[in-house]
């Protein structure tokens, strides 16, 4: 799924922008942002993009076989026209 180190960083540049007041809980507006978006993004439906790259490739050999079967399918119909 998403890659842990990359919603540390996120969650490090949220609490880093943080008004100067806060900025002395920064580390558990951090964690909290990191839990935040942890949570958020599990209930989104994601794959990896290798996932997405094998279920494209499957889907155009899909479409190319589709295709042929279409026109095998049409030049049956021609002849039995004839």
């Amino acid at each position: 799924m998403i890659d842990p180190k990359l919603l540390d960083d996120l969650a490090k540049r949220m609490a880093g922008n943080v008004p100067s007041g806060l900025q002395l809980i920064q580390e558990d507006l951090q964690k909290n942002f990191r839990s935040v978006l942890e949570s958020g993004l599990s209930h989104l439906n994601l794959v990896t993009r290798e996932e997405f790259d094998v279920q494209s490739a499957v889907l155009a050999r899909t479409r190319e076989k589709l295709d042929a079967l279409e026109k095998q399918l049409a030049d049956l119909e021609h002849q039995l026209k004839q």
